[in-house]
């Protein structure tokens, strides 16, 4: 083990991170993996005496403050040494040891210092072992008290040990080693004294070489056994006692039973047989039972392991005794030395009694650190604020409370048919989903997961419960006590009960194996003993002063001086260490009550001080000597000190007590000096005395009686004047109060009055303005009835005269004609449509006739063939008969030829076929290929033309908003510069004035009347030459805007010009295509031909061949040219040409179904999509509206009638298409069956041939038949279906009919009755016929535009209202101006609200509702500017809609005005949304860990720590999700259009992108591969946001491809040349300087790799910027969207108060 402590190299960190505080010292020990010299007796002389804080930060200093501390306050202290392991716990502890031991010496016994040191190496060789954290990892563990009398020297020392880890002694891990006895055993294995020992090396034993690595690295197992041996020998452990040790510990019961009893002197028959049988009791008998061979291995082990608890108990016994005395000691020092917290692979009983035991330290931690020391500044009402720390309660009272995991593990343990299984549901079912540090794994129902405060655990539940019972058979340990082995009896002679649990934790400080124990107490399990060891070490510690090391591990790789600055980090987060500090720096770890700070530093306080209240005492006394108040603070009882204030005033005190030592002795010399000179003195001055008092008494009476005389003159003068003054001033007070509460009652009168007066004159003229209003109005409004009515008698007068005249007549009926002869011709051609409809049907039934007929035939045919083969049956009877003669020729001579001959042809032929096969194959594949080229760079071609155009598009677009954005910049610094011009000679006036109301304008001209005339002039002339430099800057302006509109024409022409050349690219690129895919389909026909020619030519061969065949043999019997072969193939000729004659017809059926296709298309287009005329205005009586809709019903009845015939017709296309199949795989089958028969006898081979064609004809009858059935039910079926729907529609029609005749009717009453009753018919038409107008006065227009605009709150009534609505008002009302056909209402309308909205948007409120305003008033503005496209002539409106267009101005300016509005708010939109991510992005992206365990052993993502730096509050990815979820769900609500929220999203990720990489550039501790895996977990989160919001196609996911990339590079391989190309094919969204300081980052990566990684990225043509610019905001567009709302159907609520609008 290498040393512990400091480094050069962190010398510096640990001196930052070590301090002083109340309870004591927290020395942070970083593990250099190294030995250092700085522990040697000068280095603990160098810290002996000195305080804390004046030498280095060291575990000697730690020791030193606790050994002055026990013997200045007399109170008991505790060193608690933790960390993980391998940190170096044990070594510290041995240290602080050491330490103990050199300084206090020893007062009865000169080797006390000495047993004490000597225990470490004996408890190291029994209790340490190797693991793959630690080569010296203690596994138990143990607090050592040592004792001091009242001189503090060391009298004795006490050990106590906790849960020694007994699994190991059976079973150790990979890379692990069994504890360190057993391999210094074999080590001293050729020794002589060992030789009886039968020992060998460490690889023959099973118990010591499951871990493979039985050496430790720099390590003499010899010389440690010598060490250990030395140590037994210091300690009073006789050579006999350590050889019967040892024989016991070289017993290895896996293999070499006969050893073990030899060296253990027991029965080996009754140790064979308890080993493999055991006993079982019942209420009659005992019974022997066999065990299995695991059970037997097991019980094995548990012996094993038994007996080295044992061992370890006596050893630890041995040790106390050793270190015991028989003085009492007045006072101890605990070293505190236990396991860190663990996690594996496979956690089992032992860790989570190890992490259970972590817990309660880190509890009793938290309790003197952090608890005790807030409450105590809570207590004493001094000014703090908490700090936030992590409290385990919750944790631990999930393991130990009632019903906690222990509890529950208990109860199971005593249950008869208890298991780890039934333990682990009961774990669910008590605390799953009820305490959040209890999860339960996804995989596994036999594990459970604890949430520790270091990390998150998963334990599986196997072995649990044998572990915590720790059951040995009884037999095995009656056969172990009947040993001759004294050592071996002594072990176990406190056994009253084999199933005692062997738990190595005593209770209290009583010795291990005490003999008095009951039988209750053997049965207590594991776990129950490990908590009440804790509870009473807890006692402990709480009561003593504790002081803390913290042991941290710099890497865990255990090299030497190096640092894992995150990994020490996450240590010292996890023990508590950044809360401490924050503690600290913040805190007061120094305090005196009021009294003991007054009788320590009464000598600092002067006599005025003193006072009867205590604390104001010190109050008085601390503001005098220490002049900065924050470096203490007062509380209730106590006074609280900063760091470094006690020694302060220690060194005061002492300087006050030196003074006064001197000036006391200073005195005496002078009193011994002066006591003559005063005894001489004294004489004289005795005679001079008294002569001198008796003139002085004389002098003195004189003096007296003149001064009395004196005073009784000055007393009686001034009892004279002031009698007189006080007369005069009652007389003059007198006469001002009856004068002024006169004036004062005058003025009050002529108030009052004056008051009354204006109150009658203003009701008074209120009233008679009323009154003359009121008297105008009715004058006006009779004038204009009058007048009205004047006119309308007149205009009536008209009409009736008109009416009554012909030529009225003659002019309503002048287009009459036109427009019946229009209609009559349309019915014409509807006629003749009809017509043409007709014979098509007519001729697509008789193509069916046809079919029928056909089908018929065929069936006559198959018929037919049916009867044949009836007649041919009867020559089965005679070919049978030539087939038995024909047998003896075929097997004598043909057999051989015809054999060759086939298979030589057939070979032949499918070699051809084969090879035609491949170069069809061939063929069609460079055809493919071809096309596919072809088609990929015609689109190439055709993608990087058209992303060339758009993004020269977007270019522009971006130019024209930068311009855009640097216009409205200079507009508002325009109006800024108005406002303080005019601010300017506001304040100017206001200077001039004489009389100011207000304090601040009195102030300002105050001011101002104190200037002299030079500075009035200078003051005059810089107003001058500001109102100057406005002009200039106004005219610079002017000029600037006339460019950029310039520059906007321009813009817009050449982007005009530029979509209109991708349109004719467009149309040539499809030209061009189509050319070659013409081109392609020709050569593809033409090839498709020579393939059909090749495969005729070998239908050719193939009937040559059979007709050569046929002829070459002479029999005509069943031989290959005999009568039943020809038939055969006869057979095999008609079902090839039926099969071509199915293939012409489907053919046949195909090109009429696509001409029916075609023709149907036709119709349906000419009947519906041609453009038709407004009947409506052609006919007024409704007459030929209705017959020309009775011709629409009977052409859809026509198309319906097409469309289910073209249904019927694709029907009976499927089944031929289904009965082609049958007929092909019949033919197939027809093929097997043929070469199948060539292989059968010649009369089975006919035989099967005339039942197969028998079958199959009666098949194909009754399939044909049922088709046949089927199809005239269907057409039956259809025609009654039609003929139902035709006489439906009759009746329907002429239903119709009668409600237009009966509408006609009335239509006329009414015109008839429109001079009687006018004004009412006009009233009900107004009502129902609403225009989507709305009229207002001009007066109104400002309240429009207050309630409307600036007065309307997104979160206020806005929330309920149709989207959009106030852009519908305002259309609406700019309606009404355009049809009233008043210019200066549109012009004052547009202007307005566009200023007004500009307005609205400089009041900048909170964040949220300041985003929501500008959101509410992106949608609104989209809004209005889509409905004056829309209403301006767009083809995307209803009728309706088209009616509401607007008719007498072009708006399309202020459409361009609009769409400048819309970017200027969707920008402020886009920087309020940076404003609030910004902050976010950085902690959330990079600094806060989502990913469990990513980061080493203790992932901080599972618990809440305290980030790098300090906010309001801490940020992570589910807070900027949250975030995206209200800017998403805003703008949605608000109703802006999708495609713009895209564009939004697509910004926002943007910017998460841009500032993340940039963090990521800047910070070099960022660069890791761990930290790139986080960073693409938390890309892929958003990810999963966008595909959840259906938003992957917004271009969000592309813009985080830079980030992306910059994640994968952290996480790629960066060693060879493959991985440089390999990063640059990757990289492409990120810059060489991006890339380079990336790797240049990683500490991992080589100079060379860097530096071949910039060659290969030489060649790239890009910017050498480092960063990413995050204030790009890219350029926005407004697709047009027409709004599918109808103006007239938009109602207005009444909680907007806009009752003065007036729908029209």
């Amino acid at each position: 083990m290498a040393a512990l402590e400091l480094t050069p190299e962190v010398k510096k960190i640990e001196s930052f991170i070590c301090f002083k505080i109340n309870i004591g010292i927290i020395l942070v020990a970083i593990n250099p993996y190294e030995s250092l010299q700085i522990y040697g007796s000068d280095i603990i002389n160098a810290y002996s005496g000195q305080n804390m804080g004046d030498m280095d930060p060291h575990i000697f200093a730690v020791s030193e403050e606790a050994y002055k501390q026990m013997a200045r306050d007399e109170k008991n202290q505790s060193i608690i040494v933790s960390g993980e392991s391998g940190a170096g716990k044990t070594v510290s502890a041995k240290y602080a040891m050491r330490y103990f031991a050199t300084v206090s010496g020893s007062s009865a016994e000169a080797s006390v210092e000495e047993k004490v040191l000597a225990s470490s190496p004996i408890m190291e060789a029994i209790g340490n072992a190797k693991t793959t954290r630690n080569d010296n990892s203690s596994r138990f563990g143990k607090y050592i008290e040592i004792g001091f009398d009242r001189k503090h020297h060391i009298i004795g020392a006490n050990m106590r040990t906790y849960l020694l880890e007994k699994s190991r002694v059976v079973f150790q891990a990979s890379e692990e080693r069994n504890y360190h006895i057993f391999y210094q055993l074999c080590a001293c294995a050729h020794l002589p004294e060992f030789e009886p020992l039968k020992l060998g090396s460490a690889d023959d034993f099973p118990y010591t070489n499951q871990g493979r690595s039985p050496i430790i690295e720099g390590v003499n197992d010899l010389k440690e056994m010598e060490a250990t041996r030395k140590a037994f020998s210091l300690l009073g452990i006789t050579e006999a006692h350590q050889m019967g040790l040892f024989q016991i510990l070289s017993n290895d019961e896996s293999g070499h039973l006969a050893v073990f009893c030899d060296l253990t002197e027991v029965s080996y028959e009754s140790m064979a047989h308890w080993l493999c049988h055991k006993k079982l009791k019942t209420a009659t008998e005992t019974l022997n039972k066999p065990v299995t061979r695991l059970e037997a291995i097991n019980g094995r082990d548990a012996l094993a392991k038994h007996i080295y608890a044992k061992l370890f108990s006596w050893i630890v016994s041995q040790v106390n005794k050793a270190l015991s005395t028989s003085s009492k000691p007045h006072s101890f020092i605990g070293v505190l030395d236990i396991y860190g917290f663990e996690t594996f692979e496979v956690n089992s009983f032992e860790q989570f009694c190890i992490n259970y035991a972590n817990e309660k330290l880190q509890q009793q931690f938290n309790m003197h650190v952090f608890k005790l020391e807030q409450e105590e500044y809570m207590k004493e009402q001094i000014p703090w604020t908490l700090i936030d720390f992590y409290d385990n309660q919750p944790c631990i009272n999930l393991i130990e409370a009632k019903m906690g995991l222990l509890d529950l593990l208990d109860e199971e343990c005593t249950m008869p048919k208890g298991s780890d299984d039934s333990w682990a549901q009961k774990l669910y079912n008590t605390h799953l989903k009820k305490s959040s540090h209890f999860e339960k794994p996804r995989m596994s129902n036999k594990a459970f997961i604890i949430l520790h405060f270091a990390d998150k655990v998963e334990y599986q539940c196997d072995g649990f419960l044998e572990k915590n019972k720790d059951t040995v058979n009884e037999e095995q340990i009656n056969v172990l006590k009947a040993s001759k082995f004294a050592l071996l009896v002594e072990l176990f002679q406190d056994e009253e009960t084999p199933a005692a649990p062997s738990s190595s934790a005593p209770s209290g400080r009583a010795k291990v194996g005490r003999s008095t124990q009951s039988f209750r107490e053997h049965k207590k399990s594991v776990g129950l003993q490990f908590r009440n060891s804790l509870h009473l070490l807890m006692d402990t510690l709480n009561a003593t002063t504790p002081h803390y090391v913290r042991c941290i591990k710099p890497n865990d790789v255990k090299a030497p001086f190096m640092l894992d600055p995150h990994r020490a980090v996450q240590q010292l987060r996890a023990c508590g260490v950044l809360e401490t500090i924050r503690i600290s720096s913040a805190g007061f770890p120094s305090r005196w009550t009021y009294q003991e700070f007054f009788s320590r530093y009464r000598v600092l306080m002067r006599q005025k001080e003193f006072l009867s209240d205590r604390k104001l005492t010190c109050q008085s006394v601390l503001e005098r000597l220490v002049q900065n108040k924050d470096k203490y603070q007062f509380g209730k009882t106590k006074i609280f000190f900063r760091a470094g204030q006690v020694a302060y005033l220690e060194k005061l005190r002492a300087d006050k007590l030196r003074a006064a030592c001197i000036h006391i002795q200073k005195t005496i010399r002078c009193w011994l000096a002066r006591k003559k000179y005063l005894r001489i003195r004294q004489a004289a001055i005795t005679l001079q005395r008294y002569t001198r008092g008796h003139q002085a008494r004389c002098l003195c009476k004189t003096l007296r009686r003149t001064r009395a005389a004196v005073i009784f003159q000055k007393y009686t003068r001034m009892w004279a004047a002031r009698r007189q003054f006080l007369r005069q001033r009652a007389a003059a007070v007198l006469i001002q109060r009856l004068l002024r509460g006169y004036t004062a009652r005058l003025e009050y009168k002529w108030l009052v009055c004056e008051h009354k007066a204006l109150l009658i004159q203003r009701w008074v003229r209120g009233f008679l303005a009323r009154w003359r209003f009121r008297r105008i109005k009715r004058a006006v409004v009779y004038l204009q009835c009058c007048v009205r009515r004047m006119l309308a008698r007149r205009e009536l007068k008209k009409l009736k005269i008109e009416a009554r005249s012909v030529e009225h007549y003659k002019k309503l009926n002048v287009g009459m004609e036109n427009k019946i002869m229009q209609l009559q011709r349309k019915l014409d051609e509807q006629h003749k449509d009809n017509r043409e409809l007709s014979e098509q049907i007519r001729q697509m039934e008789s193509h069916s006739a046809t079919e029928l007929e056909k089908l018929h035939m065929q069936l006559k045919t198959l018929q037919e063939a049916e009867e044949e083969s009836r007649h041919r049956g009867d020559l089965v009877t005679s070919l049978q008969e030539e087939l038995e003669l024909v047998r003896q020729e075929l097997e004598k001579n043909k057999e051989v030829i015809f054999n060759s001959v086939c298979l030589s042809m057939v070979a032949e032929l499918n070699e051809k076929n084969t090879l035609l096969k491949s170069e069809k194959d061939e063929m069609n594949r460079l055809i493919q290929e071809q096309e596919q080229q072809l088609k990929e760079k015609s689109e190439s071609t055709h993608q990087e033309a058209t992303e060339h155009l758009q993004a020269q598009l977007n270019e522009e677009r971006f130019r024209y908003q930068n311009l855009l954005s640097e216009h409205l910049k200079l507009e508002e610094r325009c109006a800024d510069l108005r406002s303080e011009k005019e601010a300017a000679e506001l304040s100017k006036h206001d200077h001039n004035r004489a009389d100011s109301g207000y304090s601040s304008s009195q102030s300002d001209s105050v001011h101002s009347s104190v200037l002299t005339g030079s500075e009035v002039s200078s003051l005059e002339r810089e107003d001058a030459g500001q109102t100057a430099a406005d002009v200039s800057l106004l005219l610079k302006l002017q000029r600037r805007v006339a460019e950029l509109e310039k520059e906007k024409m321009d813009l817009q022409s050449e982007m005009d010009t530029k979509e209109d050349q991708l349109q004719l690219e467009q149309t040539k690129v499809r030209t061009k295509t189509a050319r070659v895919l013409g081109a392609e389909r020709d050569y593809e026909a033409l090839k498709r031909q020579e393939l059909e020619s090749d495969n005729k030519k070998l239908k050719k061969d193939l009937q040559e061949l059979r007709q050569s065949l046929s002829k070459g043999s002479g029999s005509k019997l069943a031989s290959p040219g005999g009568q039943a072969y020809n038939m055969l193939l006869e057979q095999l000729n008609s079902t090839t040409e039926e099969l071509e004659m199915r293939k012409e017809e489907v053919l046949i059926l195909r090109s009429q179904l696509v001409n029916h296709e075609a023709f149907k298309h036709k119709v349906v287009c000419k009947l519906f999509l041609s453009p038709t005329l407004d009947l409506h205005e052609l006919n007024e009586d409704g007459e030929l509206w209705m017959a020309y809709e009775s011709l629409k019903e009977t052409n859809r009845i026509l198309v319906s009638q097409l469309q289910t015939q073209g249904q019927s017709h694709e029907e009976e296309v499927e089944g031929l298409r289904a009965e082609l199949q049958q007929l092909r795989a019949e033919l197939d089958h027809q093929q097997q069956m043929l070469s199948n028969s060539l292989e059968l006898p010649h009369d089975a081979l006919i035989q099967a041939s005339l039942q197969h064609e028998i079958s199959r004809l009666t098949q194909q009858n009754m399939v044909l038949n049922i088709i046949l059935h089927y199809n005239d039910l269907c057409k039956l079926k259809d025609l009654l279906e039609q003929m139902g729907k035709q006489d439906k529609m009759i009746r329907k029609l002429k239903k119709h009919l009668k409600i237009y005749m009966k509408k006609f009717g009335e239509a006329e009453g009414n015109d008839f009755s429109f001079g009687e009753s006018g004004r009412t018919v006009s009233i009900v038409r107004k009502e129902r016929d609403f225009q989507g107008m709305l009229e207002y006065r001009r007066e109104d227009e400002s309240k429009l535009f207050k309630i409307l605009i600036t007065e309307l709150k997104p979160r206020g009534v806005a929330v309920n209202l149709v989207a959009g609505l106030p852009a519908y008002i305002l259309f609406m009302c700019l309606r009404h101006a355009d049809y009233a056909n008043d210019d200066q209402r549109v012009s004052t309308l547009l202007n307005s609200s566009v200023n007004t909205i500009k307005n609205v948007l400089k009041v900048k409120d909170s964040v949220r509702i300041y985003f929501e305003t500008i959101s509410f008033w992106l949608a609104n503005t989209c809004r209005f500017l889509h409905c004056l496209r829309q209403y301006s002539g767009e083809k995307h409106n209803t009728p309706r809609q088209n009616e509401h267009c607007l008719t007498n101005f072009d708006l399309s300016e202020y459409r361009q005005v609009l769409s400048d509005l819309a970017i200027q708010i969707y920008q402020q939109l886009i920087r309020v949304i940076e404003n609030i991510l910004h902050p976010k992005i950085a902690p959330a992206m990079l600094e806060q860990e989502t990913i469990q365990g990513v980061m080493g052993v203790k992932p901080t993502g599972m618990r809440k720590r305290t980030p790098s730096f300090h906010e309001e509050g801490s940020h992570s990815l589910e807070s900027i999700l949250k975030q995206l979820d209200v800017f998403y769900y805003t703008l949605l609500q608000h109703g802006n259009d999708t495609e713009l929220v895209r564009q939004v999203i697509k910004q926002q990720f943007y910017v998460i992108c841009s500032v993340t990489l940039n963090n990521l550039l800047l910070r070099k501790d960022m660069c890791s591969w761990s930290k790139g895996l986080q960073i693409r977990y938390n890309v892929c989160q958003l990810e999963e946001w966008l595909l959840d919001k259906d938003l992957q196609g917004s271009g969000a996911r592309e813009s985080l491809e830079p980030l992306i990339q910059a994640a994968q590079l952290l996480q790629i391989k960066k060693k060879s040349q493959d991985d440089a190309g390999a990063i640059c094919t990757m990289c492409t969204a990120l810059t060489t300087e991006q890339v380079c300081v990336l790797n240049e980052f990683e500490e991992r990566v080589c100079i060379s790799f860097i530096k071949s990684v910039q060659t290969l990225l030489k060649d790239r043509k890009e910017s050498s910027q480092l960063l990413m610019d995050a204030k790009i905001i890219f350029p926005v567009t407004f697709p047009f969207n027409p709004s599918p709302v109808a103006l007239e159907t938009i109602q207005i609520p009444s909680s907007l108060n806009l009752n003065f609008l007036t729908p029209v």
